[in-house]
């Protein structure tokens, strides 16, 4: 299928502890090299330090402000912020303030859970 509808989309936690909405990916909808899917990280929550050893990862902040970490350097993230994260590298991102923190996460190739490593 081309085209997904938001509020059709089922919600599921994934390794690193991320609230993700899989917005458009290989297994369900058809597309071949790449994932989008929203992120939703609750206020004073985070995601586990991981990598992925063959996904590319573009954040991309829709709603909120966070910390990322990549490998070891620790910075702030706002609306409008967007984030390379190159496969192999150490990643995390934190939810900072009250609201919740809203990312579109694009991957290619596509995410896997096995390609998901906890560090």
């Amino acid at each position: 299928m081309s085209k997904t509808r938001y509020g059709d989309v089922l919600a599921y936690i994934t390794k690193d502890g991320c609230e993700i909405r899989e917005l458009m990916h290989p297994e369900q909808h058809g597309n071949r090299h790449q994932s989008l899917a929203e992120a939703i990280v609750r206020p004073g929550q985070s995601t586990r330090l991981h990598r992925h050893t063959r996904s590319e990862e573009l954040y991309h902040v829709t709603q909120g402000s966070g910390l990322m970490t990549l490998d070891k350097e620790t910075f702030a993230i706002g609306v409008g912020d967007t984030v390379l994260i190159v496969p192999g590298t150490p990643h995390c991102v934190a939810a900072r303030g009250n609201q919740p923190l809203h990312l579109l996460c694009c991957c290619s190739p596509a995410y896997s859970h096995e390609d998901t490593e906890l560090l």
